[in-house]
C-alpha cells in the first residue's frame, strides 16, 4: 500500500496536486473537510456526532476523524493506498493515524512536503480569494494569521515523520504539471520502498 501524506502550508498547492496524484496512482483522497461534509450529509453515526460537536461550536474530536478515516479506507478496498491531504495536523493525530494503519497492518510511507515561499503562498491565497468563495483567502492580514499557524501547530508534524526518515521536500513553485511529474517521481520511489 502506497500511503503518504501531502504536506505544506495553505496554498502550497496540496489539493490541487492530490487530486492528480489520486487518479495517477489509484488512492483514496483523504481530505477530513471533504470526509466530514460527507458524513454529515450522509447524517451517518459519525457525522450526527461530529455535527454535535460542531454545533456546539467545538472541534471535532481526533478519534472521530480517525473513525471516518478508517471507514474511507475500509470502503476503497480496491484502492492502492491513501493521500492524505490536510490531515495529519499535530502529532497527536500523526500518533492517531499510524496506531490505525498499524492495525490494518499497513503504515506511512512518507510525508511529502510542498516547499514554498511565503510571498508566493500570499499571492497565490489572493488569486485563489478572486474565484473561491472563501472570505479567508481575500485578507490579506487572515493568510498572515493562517501561514503563522501553520508553522507553529501544523508544522512540527514534520518533525516527527523526519524521526521516522519519513519527510521528503518537493520545490512547490513552478507550473502545475512541473509540480506534479516532480511529485510523480517522489511517489514511485516511495512505492518502490
Amino acid at each position: 500500500m502506497l500511503n503518504v501524506i501531502l504536506f505544506g502550508p495553505p496554498g502550497s498547492g496540496k489539493g490541487t496536486q492530490a487530486t492528480k496524484l489520486k487518479e495517477h496512482f489509484n488512492l483514496i483522497h483523504i481530505s477530513t473537510g471533504d470526509l466530514l461534509r460527507g458524513e454529515i450529509k450522509n447524517e451517518t453515526p459519525l457525522g450526527v456526532e461530529a455535527q454535535n460537536f460542531m454545533d456546539k461550536g467545538l472541534l471535532v474530536p481526533d478519534e472521530i476523524i480517525i473513525g471516518m478515516i478508517s471507514s474511507k479506507i475500509d470502503e476503497n478496498q480496491d484502492s492502492n493506498g491513501i493521500i492524505c491531504d490536510g490531515f495529519p495536523r499535530t502529532v497527536a493525530q500523526a500518533e492517531a493515524l499510524d496506531n490505525l494503519l498499524d492495525v490494518k497492518s499497513s503504515k506511512i510511507a512518507g510525508l511529502v512536503a510542498l516547499e514554498v515561499g511565503e510571498e508566493e503562498l500570499k499571492t497565490r491565497l489572493l488569486e485563489r480569494g478572486k474565484t473561491s468563495g472563501r472570505s479567508d483567502d481575500t485578507d490579506l492580514a487572515t493568510i498572515e494569521r493562517r501561514i503563522v499557524e501553520y508553522k507553529e501547530k501544523t508544522a512540527p508534524v514534520a518533525n516527527y515523520y523526519k524521526a521516522d526518515d519519513k519527510y521528503v521536500s518537493v520545490a512547490g513553485e513552478g507550473s502545475i504539471d512541473e509540480i506534479f511529474e516532480n511529485l510523480k517521481q517522489v511517489f514511485e520511489a516511495l512505492s518502490a520502498g
